[in-house]
């Protein structure tokens, strides 16, 4: 068992040394779920067989030390010498190849359960998203508002409540189901969504937007048009720029499913949203590769809501809720 834990143990961090490397495409749901299951086993083995195995060679040390004493005693010798207490510590001690595979699986096994059910950790990796969230933001992601999902295959549990107009989500990218994108929603299941010459129209009704002081953006090097959008029932912050063309030229728009609902032209795109899909965009609109770009999101592809700065190393003062 030592050669095997040692042979797996490896593994598991030369598959995280070459994706940290870059030599491959790493899953860390899916190691995370594989290191459960691994040192559940272990842990199932040390309590229901190595642990009974230590208690009972320790309970044999103590019995013969008893035994001995007895015979002694009948030969009239009561000064003897004592057990090495550690004799019973050493018998009764964990291996390392346990201590590190069912010694740690509580701990990983909460971190599972909570990552995969609660609440995920995710690190805002451009700036499609400015003003709303920066490159550098660590945010957490709701798992069950939406409804929660079986961790791997994405099976739902539970239905949940449906996604909202203006809702920052994150979802698994639809063309490599291995990449997360965050993004607003801005087109429900059976939505029109129009985007021509930077104004959004859903179902022929403008969307409401008021201007606001311009955005001074450090990771573009300027400033910027800012807009105070209304989607659904709560405002947010996006940036809009006249210098910038308002359409998608077609040679940037890569093959997607159901790509015959789209119209595009040099004015922008309009888009009949398929049932059980969503229409995403970025609230940074110049900086921003979305649903424009590649397409609808399925409901199976949705991961949680996007709902708490909880860290910025560059600026502690962003911490916090945001919508």
């Amino acid at each position: 068992m030592p050669v095997l834990t040692f042979i797996v143990l490896a593994a598991f961090v030369g598959y995280i040394g070459a994706w940290l490397f870059g030599a491959v495409q790493g899953n860390f749901e899916l190691l995370l779920f594989i290191a459960t299951v691994v040192t559940g086993l272990y842990w199932l083995a040390e309590r229901f067989y190595f642990l009974p195995r230590r208690r009972a060679a320790a309970a044999k040390l103590e019995g013969s030390l008893a035994q001995r004493n007895e015979s002694l005693a009948r030969q009239g010798i009561t000064q003897v010498d004592t057990a090495d207490p550690k004799a019973k510590e050493h018998l009764l001690m964990q291996p390392w190849w346990l201590d590190w595979t069912a010694g740690l699986f509580p701990v990983i096994l909460v971190v599972f359960l909570l990552r995969s059910f609660i609440a995920e950790p995710f690190k805002i990796p451009s700036g499609s998203m400015t003003p709303t969230l920066l490159t550098g933001d660590f945010i957490l992601v709701n798992k069950f508002t939406y409804g929660m999902r079986l961790p791997v295959i994405y099976t739902k549990l539970t239905n949940g409540h449906p996604l909202q107009r203006g809702d920052v989500v994150v979802f698994r990218y639809p063309l490599n189901l291995s990449e997360n994108y965050i993004k607003r929603v801005v087109g429900l299941p059976g939505d029109e969504v129009a985007y021509l010459n930077k104004r959004l129209t859903i179902n022929g009704q403008p969307v409401n937007e008021t201007p606001l002081p311009d955005y001074s953006n450090e990771e573009e090097h300027g400033y910027r048009q800012q807009f105070s959008e209304t989607l659904g029932e709560r405002e947010h912050r996006m940036l809009n720029t006249d210098m910038y063309p308002p359409g998608v030229p077609e040679s940037a728009v890569l093959p997607f499913e159901h790509r015959e609902n789209c119209q595009y032209s040099y004015d922008g795109v309009i888009c009949k949203v398929p049932p059980g899909a969503y229409f995403m965009m970025g609230d940074n609109r110049d900086n921003s590769e979305d649903s424009r770009y590649w397409g609808f999101v399925p409901d199976r592809n949705i991961v949680g809501k996007a709902f708490f700065i909880a860290m910025n190393f560059s600026d502690l003062k962003r911490i916090g809720p945001f919508h």
